[in-house]
Order: structure tokens, then C-alpha cells, then sequence
């Protein structure tokens, strides 16, 4: 398996992480290749996990190489000595444009491995700034300010714009071409239509800290492909919202 390493020195490794891919193993998923073990057979070494990205979620992800390292970086990441950056795609026409959502979350009260917004959580804070808008979706920028599972997941859906396929926190629905192309017509050859995207529409593109000895480190991952065919097509088939007007 081929990992895009962005930056790497004898204390840390920040790649880019593929969608579709654990950060670590999981009880229930122990057989399934992991990044740590990719990482830990590509520099034969052991690979301290920082933080951690979503199965479903791209994009950068930071790895320490010794344990003084781990020491440092989980304080930073505890302490938010860093500046995390998302972008998704999103369900729906964002109001206002631009916000912050204070909202604890905690383990959801019915439904396992899913979480919730609740007084009982702990609290998570999300900024949001919209890119895009289509009449259906829209891209948004996502800064976080803490750690929370799931977080900018729960924090849209709290406010009614899951992320897109998000099978957990929204209607898990693939993106489809005929969604957003008028007269659509599924070519001779396919008996169904392909998927633009079918896996969670979120990718953390941007990472940011200083490290011990006092070296800035910035790190940016380009919206992948899929994410990136899907918006594409949005700006060939559905008319930005400014020309709505």
C-alpha cells in the first residue's frame, strides 16, 4: 500500500491517510490493515498514534516516532496547540454562510458507537465557513478547537446538514450525477448508475503546530479525488448559489 508521507523527520511522520482506511486496529475489525502497521512496516520501526481520523475520513495525519515525541505531540493535541482544518461536502444550503457550534457531545444513549449532542458530553467547539454553495450542497471549511469522536459529524447534523454518505449521522445516500444532472441517461453499457462518491464526504486537509525545538510545521493534503469529482460536477450541473440570484 502506497502512503504519500508529507513530512518526516526522526520524530514524527505526517501522510496523508486514504479514505476506507483504519488508523489503528479495532476489536471489531483486528484482521483489517491499519495505517500504524502500513507505517510500521514501511520505516521498520514503531509508530506512536497522536490522533486519530475516522475510517471514512482522508487527509493529514500526524504519527510520532519515539516516545518522547508521542509525550509532546498528545500534549499539544490535549493542550489544542494545533490547528486542525477539514473540508466536506454537506447536505443542504448552510444559513448564516459562516458560524461557530459550542455543542457538548457524548456516547449516543441508545445506539452503540454512534454519538450525540448532549448536556452530558463533554463540550466541542467547531468553526464553519462556507466555500460553496449549489442548490442542494454545499463545501465548507471546518476549523476544530477540541477532539471530540465524530465531532464536525455530529456538529452538522446537530444544526441539519449531515455530511454527505454519512451512513451514521445522515442518510448515508451515495452521490449521484442524476441527483444534480438534469436529463440524466444511464449509458447503454451500465445497468446502474456508478457512485461519484459513496464514502463520507470529509477530508482533513490541514495540519498545524510547532514542534519542540521550536520549528513551525504545516502541512496541507489536496481534496482527493472523489471529493473533488463531485464538486466539479456540481459546477458543470447546478449553478453556484451567487448566479442563483
Amino acid at each position: 500500500m502506497q502512503i504519500e508521507v508529507f513530512y518526516e523527520d526522526d520524530d514524527l511522520i505526517i501522510v496523508n491517510k486514504p479514505a476506507g482506511l483504519l488508523v489503528i486496529p479495532d476489536r471489531f475489525n483486528a484482521d483489517l490493515p491499519s495505517l500504524n502497521r502500513v507505517l510500521e512496516a514501511k520505516t521498520g520501526q514503531k509508530i506512536w498514534v497522536v490522533h486519530r481520523l475516522d475510517k471514512d475520513t482522508s487527509g493529514v495525519i500526524c504519527f510520532a516516532k519515539n516516545e518522547h515525541a508521542h509525550r509532546y505531540l498528545s500534549i499539544l493535541f490535549q493542550e489544542r496547540d494545533v490547528n486542525k482544518y477539514y473540508a466536506g461536502l454537506v447536505n443542504g444550503i448552510v444559513i448564516p454562510a459562516e458560524g461557530r457550534i459550542e455543542s457538548p457531545i457524548g456516547e449516543h444513549p441508545a445506539v452503540h458507537g454512534k454519538m450525540a449532542v448532549t448536556k452530558k458530553g463533554k463540550m466541542a467547539v467547531t468553526d464553519y465557513k462556507v466555500v460553496e454553495q449549489w442548490p442542494l450542497y454545499s463545501l465548507l471549511q471546518f476549523q476544530i478547537h477540541t477532539g471530540r469522536t465524530h465531532q464536525v459529524r455530529v456538529h452538522m447534523q446537530s444544526i441539519g446538514h449531515p455530511i454527505v454518505c454519512d451512513e451514521l449521522y445522515g442518510d448515508g445516500k451515495p452521490f449521484l450525477l442524476s441527483s444534480i444532472k438534469r436529463k440524466y441517461n444511464l449509458s447503454k453499457k451500465d445497468e446502474t448508475e456508478k457512485p461519484l462518491l459513496s464514502r463520507l464526504a470529509l477530508h482533513a486537509y490541514k495540519l498545524e503546530f510547532i514542534k519542540e525545538d521550536g520549528t513551525p510545521v504545516s502541512v496541507e493534503a489536496p481534496i482527493p479525488r472523489d471529493i473533488a469529482a463531485c464538486i466539479n460536477q456540481l459546477n458543470k450541473w447546478a449553478k453556484p448559489m451567487d448566479s442563483l440570484h
